[in-house]
């Protein structure tokens, strides 16, 4: 499986936790960025991110920030994602088996390292619900495409 991965400043610690984890657990990951921890605008990462996503040149896409949700704001402007912000791991298995969730946002500032693997280890091992659900989530494509 293909990840692909970024941060902001705030994230960039994490970040780099986050992807040996995701190497020792034997996924491809592709990192986005940035490469230090000065100050950079959350929303050039999480499109690069996103776009791959959308354009099918990774599976899931991760991303980390002071919150996650800028994160999430910025990704889903990207047509095909549909980015959660989670900051506890019971939510990740919803996010996924529910609305098919492919990039996931995570808290660096009021998540800890640990809790942001528990998170991203429950969203991985979901698969999308189908179902109920697939209806659902085919209305929330639909709301991506203008009049």
């Amino acid at each position: 499986m293909n990840i692909a991965i970024a941060s902001d400043h705030a994230g960039f610690d994490q970040k780099t936790t986050v992807t040996d984890y995701l190497h020792e657990q034997g996924y491809t990951v592709e990192d986005f960025g940035p490469a230090t921890d000065e100050s950079v605008d959350y929303p050039d990462f999480a499109e690069m991110v996103a776009r791959t996503v959308a354009e099918g040149m990774a599976d899931f896409g991760i991303l980390l920030c002071g919150t996650g949700i800028g994160m999430a704001m910025a990704a889903n402007k990207i047509e095909g994602i549909r980015a959660a912000n989670i900051t506890n791991p019971e939510l990740a298995p919803l996010a996924r088996e529910h609305n098919d969730a492919n990039v996931l946002t995570l808290s660096a500032r009021y998540v800890d390292a640990q809790t942001n693997i528990k998170i991203i280890k429950s969203f991985l091992a979901t698969p999308f619900g189908e179902g109920r659900h697939a209806q659902r989530v085919e209305k929330i494509k639909r709301l991506e495409v203008l009049d």
